[in-house]
């Protein structure tokens, strides 16, 4: 009997801990040990006192209505697609949110791709990336098609970012697949070639036995995404769920630096990940290694914030400066482009209602005051302070 797998759209972000946000860690700090089961007090931080915010209201017209699903974020380009699974990437202005064009190539061809898994911008060569999981297919920024590979090895890319001029950076998650068996290669982090997917670097993270966000029962297999790799300012941020240690690597003399430890005992299992790491806070995010087949919920999250200024964790309220009421963001569930730590589509419709119900302030005012409640979403930028 074949197994029914269900796949939860559970993404996860990770940083690494270092003194001055994401950049490298002195061999003399201590590396921070985390209790994932404890509780621990609440607390409340305003987003724009640790980060930069940037709001892109995105252009509406007949051709360009979309749900804001942001795939890629580069310093002219932004790439968006809906949730649907319809083909469409749109391209906008970063600077101004204008619509410059929508590309959809879509199909069974040698040429196309059947979905959309993710998406990698590469402005300096006028190129974008197509993640369909087991096939990368690259075209122009016009969407003309230039090439296409598999990355060697098999791999099944979950992550794929941009790394330098002539590599892409990934994480083969077929090892979600093995989970409680030991693993069967020597590493899925890998620098692979934009012309042709072989392996340029692989990255090895220290473990023996899988354990993958991965739970079946009978014949019933559900499986979550859990973020694998960062672009974190000039260094990258690894995460193995097989592993209890979170890593920064570091590609300029190829080291990978332990930066945090989980501890953990008892069932259910936990995994943990990270949120944005900032000069005084480090984001962090658990998940609990379970599902509930009959009624389909399951790996539930939780955030957790270290603040180094106070040595203490807490539950993070992070609220947003732009709302005169206390609205909270999401730092977790997205990332950027290394400049850019994460992001929020913010839908047109909550917006309008704010600015009716006089709920803004600034510049996300401004825009509110433009928008109608079948405008497309408002993409909000948050940045690392330089």
């Amino acid at each position: 009997m074949k197994k029914a797998i269900i796949s939860v759209l559970c993404p996860f972000l990770l940083l690494g801990l270092g003194t001055t946000g994401c950049k490298q860690a002195d061999k003399t700090d201590t590396l921070l040990t985390v209790d994932v089961k404890a509780d621990y007090p609440e607390k409340e931080v305003t987003l724009q006192e640790f980060m930069d915010v940037e709001y892109i209201p995105l252009e509406t017209n007949d051709e360009f209505v979309t749900q804001g699903a942001v795939m890629a974020i580069g310093d002219k380009y932004i790439l968006v697609k809906n949730y649907a699974n319809d083909g469409d990437i749109y391209v906008f202005d970063r600077a101004t949110g204008k619509g410059i064009r929508k590309i959809n190539r879509k199909g069974q061809g040698g040429e196309e791709y059947p979905f959309i898994v993710s998406a990698v911008l590469d402005e300096d060569n006028g190129e974008m990336f197509v993640n369909s999981s087991e096939k990368i297919l690259v075209y122009d920024l016009s969407g003309n098609f230039k090439r296409s590979f598999k990355p060697v090895g098999g791999a099944t890319c979950m992550d794929v970012f941009n790394y330098d001029k002539d590599n892409l950076i990934c994480y083969d998650m077929s090892v979600y697949y093995k989970d409680g068996e030991e693993r069967d290669k020597e590493f899925y982090h890998a620098v692979i070639s934009k012309q042709d997917g072989s392996i340029t670097r692989g990255i090895p993270i220290p473990f023996k036995t899988v354990n993958a966000p991965y739970v079946q029962q009978g014949d019933v297999v559900a499986v979550a995404s859990v973020r694998s790799l960062i672009p974190c300012r000039d260094s990258w941020l690894l995460v193995e769920t097989s592993s209890d240690t979170v890593y920064s690597y570091q590609p300029e003399n190829n080291r990978l630096t332990p930066f945090l430890v989980k501890q953990s005992s008892g069932e259910p299992d936990v995994l943990i990940t990270m949120g944005p790491v900032t000069e005084r806070y480090c984001f962090i995010r658990t998940m609990e290694k379970k599902f509930d087949v009959a009624s389909g919920r399951g790996f539930p999250v939780a955030d957790l914030m270290y603040d180094k200024q106070e040595d203490a964790l807490f539950k993070p309220v992070v609220i947003n400066a732009d709302y005169t009421g206390k609205q909270e963001v999401d730092l977790t569930s997205n990332v950027g482009n290394g400049e850019v730590a994460t992001y929020q589509a913010l839908a047109a419709d909550g917006l309008v209602e704010a600015y009716t119900d006089n709920g803004l302030k600034g510049e996300l005012k401004e825009i509110a005051s433009t928008l109608d409640e079948e405008s497309n979403p408002v993409i909000m930028l948050m940045k690392y302070k330089k």
